[in-house]
């Protein structure tokens, strides 16, 4: 994994970033407990958005708290360096809580782009962004590539 790309907080990547100037950081985040493509088509989405994408990536304790237990399937260092292995993604930055609130308010990128499960008014920390002046924005195709449904039974 190429470890300078990879942050287990926000507080040093926001640092970082602001140093070399990086305009128009676009945030894209969750737990991606076995990428599929539905996840790659939508960091692709957010990173059109702007010039820098970090991804926010749920610790496996989130992970677990969110999903329930056996979750994730995959420990937060591959989830990572899965995420940094693809061309549209940046940095990835790891953080503990269920929501990304805290980040939006470290990171304070231009764009925090949500996959299309959500409309804009059901995000989270869509008032969180709102106050800080982040627009909230929905990317990617439509949810049909679900972790949950990945199995044996599955039907190609």
């Amino acid at each position: 994994m190429k470890l300078e790309r990879y942050f287990e907080a926000v507080e040093p990547l926001a640092r970082h970033l602001h140093a070399l100037g990086s305009e128009r950081i676009v945030l894209a985040n969750g737990c991606f407990d076995l990428l599929h493509v539905g996840h790659v088509r939508y960091l692709e989405a957010a990173r059109a958005l702007g010039n820098v994408l970090v991804v926010g990536l749920n610790s496996d304790a989130s992970v677990r708290a969110l999903k329930g237990p056996g979750r994730p399937r995959m420990p937060e260092g591959e989830r990572a360096e899965l995420l940094l292995a693809l061309r549209a993604v940046d940095y990835v930055a790891r953080f503990e809580e269920l929501d990304v609130s805290r980040v939006l308010e470290v990171l304070r990128p231009a764009f925090h782009a949500k996959g299309t499960d959500y409309s804009v008014e059901t995000v989270p920390e869509y008032a969180v962004a709102q106050r800080l002046g982040v627009r909230t924005v929905i990317v990617g195709d439509p949810k049909a590539h679900s972790s949950r449904d990945l199995g044996p039974e599955r039907r190609l």
